[in-house]
């Protein structure tokens, strides 16, 4: 049965993504209906999508903007305009859909009734701009077949969605992967075909911005550990841990050491070039590429241990989860 005989919805979503969005809409055309869900953009995005023929929500500021309840509130109106629609491409609005994509997605799923949700390759546009670009370009750069996470941009079969009633609205990020969890656990697999399915914009320029995406990682991790570690999958649970190792304890550890046995305990510190020179051995790729992506992990444990030091400050004080941007 050929995918493109079969009609499906789209659901961008966005908050302030100019002209990343006009791209993203424009690539939807073969959608039966779209959505535009915008978080509280103040540059002029709800007019740009309906520009674009798109049906726009604006969400309101009484309820914290995340994703999940962006692609939520989406597919809720989809579903009311075309009841009939069968699948949804999920889609964020700094990336722009490959010609096809959907196409082939669809036609994989009806060849395979217990797929639930299918992705493909994401790239980035502009690579080799900064190193954090490049490293976005690294994190998308996953194998295929079947796989136990999706990311954003996703084709969803729509029973399978609403068999686990969607997305999680308080997550503030990690919530395909948790979403994917409940998906197995209803009999659904998740699957990733060798195949280019969007160009994403990450726009990272400044180092400051790639903190703040990883402490945001760090916050998912905590969060995803906290709902599913104990389940079979142990979801999150080791990054969780990893991110108190390499970024809390071990850091402790050896300070104490270096004051209690000045000056031989501070030798405890080498733990970390040590590191570093293990994670170099251990990727592929020239030495440069190596020895750039070692750092960036490394680093990456301390900015994810502020996201589950915040984790815990918010659930201890109960407060309300607050989005944490890096654009």
């Amino acid at each position: 049965m050929e995918g493109s005989r079969i009609p499906y919805g789209a659901v961008a979503i966005g908050r302030n993504e100019g002209e990343r969005l006009d791209r993203c809409l424009r690539s939807l055309f073969g959608a039966t209906i779209i959505i535009y869900v915008d978080s509280g953009s103040n540059d002029g995005s709800p007019q740009r999508a309906r520009r674009h023929g798109a049906e726009v929500i604006e969400l309101g500021s009484e309820v914290p903007f995340t994703a999940a309840r962006a692609r939520n509130s989406g597919f809720k109106i989809l579903r009311e305009i075309a009841p009939d629609v069968r699948y949804v491409q999920f889609v964020d609005g700094d990336c722009e859909l490959i010609a096809g994509w959907v196409e082939r997605a669809v036609s994989f799923a009806e060849l395979h009734a217990d797929v639930g949700a299918v992705c493909g390759r994401r790239r980035e546009r502009y690579p080799d701009r900064t190193v954090y670009n490049w490293l976005c370009e690294r994190e998308w750069d996953q194998p295929p077949g079947e796989t136990k996470a999706c990311g954003g941009d996703v084709v969803m079969r729509v029973d399978a969605f609403e068999a686990v009633r969607g997305f999680r609205d308080t997550l503030i990020a990690g919530e395909e992967p948790e979403l994917c969890v409940r998906l197995r656990a209803a009999g659904w697999r998740v699957w990733r075909l060798d195949a280019e399915m969007t160009i994403h914009d990450a726009a990272m320029t400044r180092f400051s911005q790639w903190w703040r995406r990883s402490v945001r990682s760090g916050y998912a991790f905590a969060q995803g550990a906290h709902l599913h570690g104990t389940s079979p999958e142990r979801h999150w649970r080791w990054e969780s841990r990893r991110a108190w190792v390499w970024g809390v304890w071990l850091p402790l550890a050896c300070v104490a050491a270096g004051l209690a046995y000045w000056p031989w305990g501070s030798a405890t510190l080498l733990i970390y070039p040590l590191q570093f020179a293990r994670q170099v051995v251990r990727s592929k790729g020239g030495f440069r590429d190596r020895s750039r992506l070692a750092f960036f992990q490394l680093l990456s444990r301390f900015s994810e241990a502020c996201g589950q030091m915040w984790f815990l400050r918010d659930r201890l004080l109960n407060r309300q989860v607050r989005l944490i941007e890096y654009k």
